[in-house]
């Protein structure tokens, strides 16, 4: 994929403002694309918008197709005679600076549940919109609306025994923990109400997330989406596929992903996912990845892989294991499976490489086989625990970039720009004072501004950055549980000062992508022409 010059804000949907505790796919979506369009941006990234479970991290969601419905806009419901304004008027105090989980999950479901079983009474008008969204999903949504229906019941049970997060193999009941026929039938019949309410909610996500993708779309905006390259063990995707992972006869994985002890962390980060059995993918041609690919580009225009790396090798750790520190490399799929893909596909892969970590040479040179931008983050430029000791050499410095890449002041999993500086010694700060040749007055934005002047294709900036916030707006700390996922920012973040910086920032580094597309382009002749003495160029003022 060849990068056009352009720059873009890296945010979730959940840390968008809005009165219902988290941010929304309606109105306010609207606004944050009406204010990148007015900051010339031309890309928005986003994190996985699959429903979240335990620890409520995008990254670990109960299926790869489906949407997550806490993002589902309530006052799209009330317009369509769903809800009642008075149904919303009981909501909890939520902060705007956060999501507030647990209450947010205890009063907005319910309120989906009673607007789904509303519409499940009357669709009117929609019936044949949602028939058709039923029968054109249902190679996910079938087995996804079981699960959920299904888990609703057994975690019912495990909260009562203090069991949370649990994965379906662990307590639920051995027949339809196996998907034994007689089992599935039976549970289909029981929980057919609450099966068809987590097919209503999935129609109510994915037509406010399509309206909102066209709206972007419109006003000459991509969305980068993500995919996570492992799934969550608690997931309709290992129930319904488990020949496809590593488990034993119960269901239970034998083996899982993480990366062994690095710089971040002297026990690696034990991740837990059940790991893909690779020789049972290629036997039927990967169909159960192209038809993740193919689902995912159907809701953004390009997608940035997750742990990139893993499919050269990952790092699998016996089940059972309390670190990751007892682990081994195995090889992945590699180039057999892109090439898959691309046949699957039919064109070039819109992918973007997530090439952080212990990256060999083999990641690399997969990575340059299919043309994937890598990404390329600028506080591990000047860290000197990172790659500092490279020194002028170190990679993720701008000067040693190319134009096939994706240049980040830092992502959901770093600091923000402001805290991560904040942090810093005093010879990482002298480093950052040298290279930039400016003091550190407007450090955040002298960033920013060293991101875009870059020759990376893509700049995108999170935007916690872009409002020079500090720690406590941070996303996510890795291997850690807590406060995150949690951020959020207030309408007035969307401002004309902020929107005018970043412009200006796009027209002084030429980040417009019309730019590019409308330049002239000239023949060798026409440039001779040009600078003929008869045309008074260059050679005639020369000669002169």
């Amino acid at each position: 994929m060849k990068l056009p010059r352009t720059s873009g804000i890296l945010l979730h949907p959940s840390s968008l403002p809005g009165p219902h505790g988290i941010g929304e796919l309606g109105a306010t979506a609207r606004q944050f694309v009406d204010f990148l369009a007015e900051a010339k941006q031309s890309l928005w990234q986003i994190l996985p918008l699959g429903p979240t479970g335990y620890g409520d991290s995008p990254y670990a969601s109960f299926s790869s197709f489906a949407g997550n419905p806490l993002l589902i806009a309530l006052d799209a419901l009330v317009e369509q005679q769903l809800l009642e304004a008075a149904d919303l008027a009981d909501a909890p105090a939520a902060s705007p600076d956060a999501v507030d989980f647990g209450p947010l999950i205890q009063w907005k479901m319910p309120l989906l549940h009673r607007a789904a079983r509303r519409f499940l009474a009357d669709a009117g008008r929609l019936q044949a919109e949602f028939d058709r969204f039923c029968a054109a999903e249902a190679y996910w949504l079938d087995d996804f609306s079981l699960f959920m229906a299904v888990k609703a019941v057994f975690d019912e049970r495990a909260r009562a025994e203090g069991v949370f997060g649990a994965m379906w193999s662990n307590y639920w009941e051995a027949d339809i923990a196996l998907r034994r026929p007689k089992a599935m039938a039976r549970w289909q019949k029981s929980q057919a109400e609450e099966i068809a309410i987590q097919k209503a909610l999935q129609f109510f996500f994915f037509r406010q997330w399509n309206h909102l993708h066209a709206y972007a779309n419109e006003r000459g905006i991509k969305i980068i989406g993500d995919i996570p390259i492992f799934v969550a063990p608690d997931s309709a995707d290992v129930w319904a596929n488990r020949d496809l992972f590593f488990l034993d006869d119960a269901g239970r994985p034998t083996v899982v992903a993480g990366v062994p002890p690095d710089y971040f962390s002297p026990t690696g980060q034990l991740w837990g996912n059940p790991l893909y059995n690779w020789p049972k993918m290629k036997s039927r041609g990967y169909r159960w990845w192209i038809t993740r690919l193919k689902a995912t580009l159907k809701m953004v225009d390009i997608v940035r892989i997750d742990h990139f790396r893993g499919f050269v090798s990952y790092w699998e750790i016996p089940a059972g294991e309390e670190t990751a520190i007892s682990g081994q490399w195995i090889y992945g799929p590699g180039a057999d499976f892109f090439h898959a893909i691309e046949a699957a596909l039919g064109r070039e892969l819109p992918i973007i490489a997530e090439d952080l970590g212990v990256i060999t040479q083999e990641v690399t040179d997969l990575r340059e086989q299919f043309g994937f931008p890598g990404m390329k983050i600028l506080q591990f430029a000047f860290d000197a625990g990172e790659a500092g000791a490279a020194g002028a050499t170190n990679a993720f410095l701008p000067h040693n970039y190319n134009s096939q890449a994706v240049v980040y002041p830092g992502t959901h999993d770093n600091d923000t720009l402001k805290g991560w500086y904040e942090s810093r010694s005093g010879p990482e700060r002298d480093l950052v004072r040298r290279y930039l040749g400016r003091p550190d007055r407007d450090i955040v934005w002298e960033f920013i501004r060293l991101a875009m002047a870059s020759v990376a294709g893509f700049a995108v900036c999170p935007f916690q950055d872009a409002l020079t916030l500090g720690s406590d707006a941070r996303m996510n700390t890795p291997n850690t549980l807590g406060r995150n996922w949690q951020w959020r920012f207030r309408p007035e973040a969307m401002n004309a000062d902020v929107a005018v910086r970043l412009r200006d920032m796009v027209d002084l580094y030429a980040r417009d992508p019309d730019l590019w597309e409308n330049r002239p382009v000239f023949a060798e002749a026409d440039l001779r022409k040009q600078q003929s003495p008869a045309a008074g160029g260059q050679e005639a003022n020369h000669d002169a």
